[in-house]
């Protein structure tokens, strides 16, 4: 792939996750600038450089639930 994407919420432990759908990638860092780091290399580290997506981009999640 050209470019893969990752879900970024908040932990309810606090900082933020981050999960690439359709891949097995995760990951968590307890700020936004740690995140950016975090999600490269574990795209570093699960594709091998020949299959590598050169961009990564980050989606933030805020989930509201509100009472009716």
């Amino acid at each position: 792939p050209k470019e893969i994407l990752f879900l970024v919420e908040e932990s309810p432990e606090g900082g933020y996750e981050a999960k690439a759908p359709g891949y097995s990638i995760y990951t968590q860092a307890e700020s936004l600038e740690e995140m950016r780091k975090a999600t490269a290399d574990a795209v570093r580290c699960h594709f091998d450089e020949a299959e590598r997506p050169r961009l990564v981009r980050l989606h933030m999640v805020k989930e509201e639930v509100i009472a009716v």
